[in-house]
């Protein structure tokens, strides 16, 4: 049985049922009842319309579950005539899933869960495991998610940004439990981008294999994170790094930047040094010159201050750095817990350590691991802090 072409057909067939006029709750299930008759019956009986015959008996198990429930009664005058057996369309309805599931109503959270049950075909379980929640948790979160945009129609044009948002949030979650959350953000987002022509959906897709092709490096043997500086830059992908900057090229030819193209050219000038040292310090300042125009976030001026550091010198970037921290509110530089942002203490220590400050540094650098979000950056800062220390008693 072919997992992944289940898992492909999977919003194809959701739409439809939605289409027809299943709330998306109950498509949902009757999709997922289909696929696990799929599993019984493909092995033996393969179908010769694969997705037609998806669709077909999902809208039967929904028909089914609609009669039986005396309280929807109501629905059976829109739900009698069942559309005859035969070939799926071929419009592909997948987009109108992505706009549904990244709506403005839902959480970050519910929609990161949404996206991947419905849009990924993954089970409640596998990403209760991937976001080290129970299961029960992630269920109850599904569902909520499901109810709020039950109601929601799909021909209405959807937000392109939103849906990118949630694509760069389930990337960001790396990889836990049995499923790599980083490699299911590039194949979602593969997909969209061959459902819509838009330069800022490329640029997403740039920026994820990008930084994708450098994740084998980003680890010692012993699981501690090795700074950019520091990764052995044969272990990078090549093939990665080829096909995100091509992909880059074609969308900046188009001249509609945005916030993931100029995040994407950065990331491109880091995949294209040869080493370290031979950085295009000056032109990756350029791009988050632009990436401040396009999005005049705290996290784009910390990353700024960090390359100003790196072109200019350690006391330019600490300049740029209090200029961040004169102009925006204070907590706007905050956790969600109240603490000052885990990164800007260490931008922070690194920039003063390269100013030759080695005891504010060592103290800063504790700091940072203090707040850390995770053990592996907490166990990196506390060995920076450690290493500097060792320094200064010698």
């Amino acid at each position: 049985m072919n997992e992944a072409l289940l898992r492909s057909l999977t919003p194809g067939a959701l739409t439809v049922l939605v289409r027809r006029g299943a709330d998306f709750a109950a498509a949902e299930d009757a999709v997922q009842d289909a696929l696990v008759e799929a599993l019984r019956v493909w092995p033996t009986a393969p179908p010769r319309d694969a997705k037609g015959w998806l669709v077909t008996v999902a809208w039967r198990k929904f028909l089914d579950a609609t009669r039986a429930d005396a309280a929807r009664r109501r629905r059976e005058d829109r739900v009698e005539e069942e559309p005859a057996p035969g070939p799926a369309p071929a419009v592909d309805d997948t987009l109108q899933l992505y706009f549904l599931c990244a709506h403005p109503s839902l959480t970050p959270a519910s929609a990161v869960a949404l996206t991947l049950r419905a849009v990924g075909g993954l089970t409640t379980r596998q990403i209760a495991q991937a976001y080290l929640v129970p299961e029960a948790t992630m269920a109850q979160r599904i569902s909520r998610a499901k109810r709020t945009v039950a109601g929601v129609r799909l021909d209405r044009p959807g937000d392109v940004a939103t849906v990118l948002r949630v694509l760069y949030l389930v990337f960001n979650e790396g990889y836990s439990g049995d499923v790599d959350l980083a490699a299911e953000a590039i194949r979602l987002t593969r997909q969209l981008a061959a459902a819509v022509d838009h330069p800022e959906v490329a640029g997403l897709l740039a920026l994820m294999l990008l930084h994708h092709a450098r994740r084998a490096a980003r680890t010692a043997s012993d699981g501690s994170l090795v700074p950019l500086a520091e990764q052995d830059r044969g272990r990078w992908d090549t093939a990665l790094i080829a096909e995100g900057i091509g992909i880059l090229q074609a969308a900046l030819a188009r001249d509609r930047l945005g916030e993931f193209q100029a995040q994407a050219a950065i990331a491109a000038l880091h995949a294209d040094a040869p080493t370290a040292e031979e950085t295009d310090w000056v032109q990756i300042v350029e791009w988050y010159d632009e990436l401040m125009r396009l999005t005049d976030s705290p996290v784009v001026r910390l990353n700024r201050a960090v390359a100003v550091g790196e072109a200019d010198g350690p006391r330019a970037g600490l300049a740029a750095l209090a200029e961040l921290d004169a102009s925006s509110p204070s907590s706007r530089l905050r956790s969600s817990r109240g603490d000052p942002i885990p990164r800007h203490t260490a931008v922070a220590a690194y920039l003063h350590e390269r100013d030759g400050d080695l005891a504010t540094a060592a103290r800063l650098y504790a700091e940072a691991a203090h707040k850390a979000p995770n053990l592996a950056e907490r166990d990196h800062l506390t060995r920076q802090a450690a290493r500097l220390n060792a320094r200064r008693c010698r």
